[in-house]
């Protein structure tokens, strides 16, 4: 999932925005969401926190809650977050060193004041770029949109019942991938293991396993006691040198 998150106050710009987000996307057939705040508040840092895919910050400098520099800070300092992209808009051009200047890996800074349609899309296009050269993803075709999950984010993949189908639990929420799970399977990389003929799971994303139960349970809360008996001691053993 492609996610724009725009902080902006001036809801004319929001339009600007939305519009070149929505008429840019038109010429992909790639799962996108826009979600829109005025401020810097505490719904804005929620989204920040949460594993909901690749993520696009178009930020305002200056809101009546809180500046995009702040926001930018709380996003890769307090969030450790130094994969998604961010934008600055504003139009106090005065600004444009600061913001650039910084050690918080801006994206661009654009003056809604000039030019800025253009601007947008030059800076989508490079977002685009950006998103398909992404390493360590899984990417499939399913009802004829494109999707990519980066690895971290995938929990565990499991057959569906009486189908060609797989389910990809995420941690952002479920995701549907036509193939077998073995077709599936060899598109991951090492931090993946096939713990029974319906399941993979994702090793980083295991929290802990009872041997005992034949209990394995995920940093989600999840669980599941689909473990094949040849399969217990090495997945033993893998948890164990994970930690």
């Amino acid at each position: 999932m492609l996610n724009f998150i725009v902080c902006e106050d001036n809801h004319q710009f929001i339009d600007i925005i939305k519009t070149a987000i929505d008429n840019f996307m038109m010429n992909y057939e790639i799962d996108y969401k826009i979600h829109y705040f005025e401020g810097y508040d505490k719904n804005f840092e929620n989204i920040v926190k949460d594993e909901i895919g690749f993520k696009v910050y178009f930020l305002d400098l200056v809101t009546n809650e809180g500046t995009g520099l702040d926001a930018a800070r709380i996003i890769r300092e307090k969030y450790d977050d130094w994969i998604s992209i961010i934008i600055i808009v504003t139009s106090h051009e005065e600004y444009r060193y600061e913001a650039l200047s910084t050690r918080l890996a801006i994206f661009d800074f654009v003056n809604k004041l000039n030019g800025c349609d253009k601007v947008l899309r030059q800076d989508l296009n490079r977002v685009m770029s950006n998103y398909d050269k992404r390493e360590k993803s899984l990417s499939y075709e399913y009802n004829h949109i494109c999707h990519k999950i980066d690895f971290r984010h995938i929990i565990s993949i499991e057959k569906e019942q009486d189908s060609k189908r797989c389910i990809i639990h995420t941690t952002y929420g479920n995701k549907t991938s036509a193939g077998s799970l073995n077709s599936v399977l060899k598109l991951l990389d090492k931090r993946f293991m096939k713990i029974h003929r319906s399941v993979i799971v994702n090793i980083d994303q295991i929290e802990s396993y009872d041997a005992s139960k034949n209990k394995l349970i995920f940093k989600d809360g999840t669980h599941t006691h689909l473990i094949a008996r040849d399969k217990k001691k090495e997945l033993m053993i893998r948890v164990r040198t994970s930690r």
